[in-house]
């Protein structure tokens, strides 16, 4: 990224001023993408956590196989999921804070007895699942945000930074040089006048 800027005082002002907010700023992004990370990989073993309780809990209701087929999966439906927002080094991540269910009634006497646990047993694997794909949505999230902050990171660290520092180091060269080049030619200007003085005194 070229930094446009002119060889003159206003623009070597503006130039500092960009260059004392992005190294200012780089820390904070810097911290910011740390905690980020170290949430990515949270929630990496969040999802990972999830799936093997998912699993293990299937597994471990495949023997009552026989027993689910009379099973009336429409007694349970997942009522309502209310979320909350919680703020990740900056970002605004929402979470699970309770999953509301609705029970269809069914007659205790006219069904088997194990129905009940097998609606509890039903919310348990509802509840993981349902845990397990919002991790994974906020997984993605946060990976999007790391991503953009570790740009952010680069951008400044990498390009911005060193061109403001390039582009402050050339005008402040060329402002020297003009210095110079003034001082020369006064002393030039001055050494010709003494000349012409000294001819007229000799005349």
């Amino acid at each position: 990224m070229a930094i446009k800027f002119q060889y003159n005082k206003t623009s070597l002002q503006v130039l500092e001023k960009q260059l004392k907010i992005r190294v200012k700023a780089l820390p904070t992004i810097k911290s910011k993408e740390s905690a980020l990370r170290m949430e990515v990989k949270r929630s990496k073993d969040d999802v990972k956590e999830l799936e093997m309780r998912l699993e293990s809990s299937i597994k471990s209701y495949e023997n009552m196989f026989s027993l689910w087929n009379e099973f009336d999966a429409s007694l349970l439906k997942v009522k309502d999921v209310k979320l909350g927002i919680r703020k990740i080094a900056g970002v605004r991540i929402p979470l699970i804070e309770a999953i509301d269910f609705e029970t269809a009634q069914f007659s205790l006497y006219n069904s088997p007895n194990w129905y009940l646990d097998g609606v509890e047993l039903l919310k348990d694997l509802s509840k993981t699942g349902i845990e397990r794909d919002f991790n994974e949505l906020k997984l993605q999230l946060l990976e999007h945000a790391r991503k953009k902050t570790t740009q952010k990171v680069n951008l400044f660290e990498k390009v911005q930074i060193p061109g403001y520092m390039d582009a402050i180091r050339k005008i402040k060269r060329f402002m020297e040089d003009e210095e110079n080049l003034s001082k020369s030619s006064q002393k030039i200007m001055k050494s010709r006048q003494e000349t012409k003085l000294e001819e007229g005194e000799a005349w």
